[in-house]
This record gives C-alpha cells, sequence and structure tokens, in this order.
C-alpha cells in the first residue's frame, strides 16, 4: 500500500466508526422517545459495524441479545438499505438487496417499504452468520433457527426480510447443519 492507500483506508475505517457511534445514539434517542411504544435494539448499528471489522465474538453477542430483545416485540424500527450504510453490509445483504430491486420494479419507487430490513431480521442474519464463522455447534445453530421461525411467523415482513434474507440465514444453517452429519 502507498501511503495515501493507507490513509484513505485509516480514514475510511474512522469515518464507519464514528457513523456507528452516532447512529447508535440515535438508537438511544429513539429508544428514550418511544418509550414503551416499540421495542428498540439499540445497538443493532454498533453489531453491524463489529461484523464489519471482523469482530465476530462482539458482534455475535450484541445481536444475540438484539434478538431477544426483538423477538416478541410488537413493533421495532427498521434498518435502511441505502447507498451509505451498503458498505457495512456484507455481500449478501447487498446482493439480495439488489435482487429484490431488479426483480420488483415497484420497490424503486416505494423506497421506504421494500428497501429496509427490519431490525429482528438484520439481528437474526448477524447472529446466524457470526454462528457459521465461528464454526459453533449444531445446537446453537438449531436455535436460531428456531429463533427465525418464530420471526416468520410473529411478524410481518416486508419482501426483503421474508423471501431472502430470513429464507438466506435458514438455508445457511441447514447446509452447514448437514454437512456437519456427514
Amino acid at each position: 500500500m502507498t501511503p495515501t492507500e493507507h490513509s484513505t483506508s485509516n480514514l475510511v475505517e474512522l469515518l464507519q466508526k464514528s457513523a456507528a457511534e452516532h447512529l447508535t445514539i440515535f438508537r438511544h434517542m429513539e429508544a428514550r422517545d418511544l418509550c414503551s411504544a416499540a421495542k428498540i435494539a439499540t445497538t443493532d448499528f454498533e453489531a453491524l459495524y463489529a461484523y464489519k471489522r471482523g469482530d465476530c465474538q462482539r458482534c455475535l453477542q450484541l445481536s444475540t441479545q438484539n434478538v431477544h430483545t426483538l423477538l416478541y416485540a410488537v413493533y421495532m424500527p427498521d434498518v435502511p438499505i441505502i447507498p451509505e450504510f451498503i458498505q457495512l453490509l456484507d455481500d449478501d445483504i447487498v446482493s439480495l438487496t439488489a435482487l429484490t430491486l431488479i426483480v420488483n420494479p415497484q420497490c424503486k419507487e416505494d423506497h421506504s417499504w421494500y428497501v429496509c430490513i427490519s431490525q429482528l431480521t438484520l439481528s437474526l442474519y448477524l447472529m446466524t452468520q457470526c454462528q457459521l464463522k465461528q464454526r459453533r455447534s449444531e445446537t446453537e445453530l438449531a436455535r436460531s433457527l428456531e429463533f427465525i421461525k418464530v420471526a416468520y411467523k410473529r411478524h410481518p415482513m416486508r419482501s426483503i426480510d421474508r423471501l431472502e434474507v430470513l429464507k438466506t440465514i435458514a438455508h445457511k444453517s441447514l447446509s452447514c447443519m448437514r454437512q456437519n452429519l456427514r
């Protein structure tokens, strides 16, 4: 790396860290303002940033807490999948979002409805991805699958939540469990 590339890389990392910190502060203010009207996981952006940095242990801890907070919530906020957040997301989420936009033309007209992911879905995704990366036990993966089933039944989900993300993480978990049986 040249000095300029190294400086640019450090700047991008600092900007991402700062953005995650400010978004976490925003979630805390949102939780305070909404009081009991909604369950809000205040660490969803912190978990996303930990995942981006490769800190799977921290991401798993935060995401698991978030799943427990949100699983039986009546209302929860969404996480917008906007261009500014794409660099914090992994390739699977970005690809699923792009696929949703390509396959369903009306998504382009109503970004607030289709290009969001629920906090619960994002937390389940991050939790499962970290479990897979850390080669966690089948018991933990099976528990995550149960959480996915509950989320699928309890919460009305938008197309990107229901059709792509939850199915993708369930499929990955099942595939990993099948491979372990061999």
